[in-house]
């Protein structure tokens, strides 16, 4: 009867151990994870066709102030954007920074669509792999539009859900932008 006893507080003891240690582990992961900001390398890797089916290598706008705008032609929002995000790209395209259109549509949709609302930014099309990238650019609750800043090193320094005005995202490149040219 003792045995049985000893033998059930051992495996009592030994569940608790466990319990307690995989606790910590889980918490130790998660605070590691919190520190752990999402960054633009992702981008960099990435290739995603334009809106004529040719993949473009996204790693082309490293060293530039990016201004990342995830958006689909069915979205209301997105389209209120875009006159904003061309007059961005406007002013700022000697400057080092660069808008970048990421469609969550096949090209072909986005390609209709722009034949009634022309941009002066690059656009790329795809709806799985740009929400992928989404996802990795910190789009953690799949919303449109969204919009990331990536500064020159690669680091993201802004990310907005939601429709963004140019006031909000000049708030935002103004300081990564030498002084010498702003």
């Amino acid at each position: 009867m003792l045995k049985k006893i000893l033998k059930s507080i051992f495996f009592i003891a030994l569940a608790s151990c466990l319990a307690l240690s995989l606790a910590f582990i889980l918490r130790y992961i998660a605070e590691q994870n919190a520190d752990n900001q999402p960054s633009g390398a992702a981008l960099y890797v990435a290739k995603l066709p334009d809106i004529y089916g040719k993949m473009q290598d996204l790693g082309q706008y490293r060293h530039k102030v990016i201004i990342v705008n995830f958006w689909a032609t069915w979205c209301p929002p997105c389209r209120e954007e875009m006159p904003e995000l061309i007059a961005l790209q406007q002013a700022y395209q000697d400057k080092n920074v660069v808008v970048l259109g990421i469609a969550l549509d096949e090209p072909a949709q986005v390609a209709q669509y722009l034949k009634s609302t022309s941009v002066n930014y690059p656009i790329v099309a795809n709806d799985v792999a740009g929400s992928m990238l989404g996802e990795q650019l910190g789009n953690d609750k799949g919303v449109l539009p969204y919009t990331v800043i990536i500064n020159t090193d690669g680091n993201i320094v802004n990310a907005h859900f939601g429709r963004i005005t140019q006031a909000m995202i000049e708030a935002s490149i103004k300081p990564l932008i030498p002084a010498s040219t702003r």
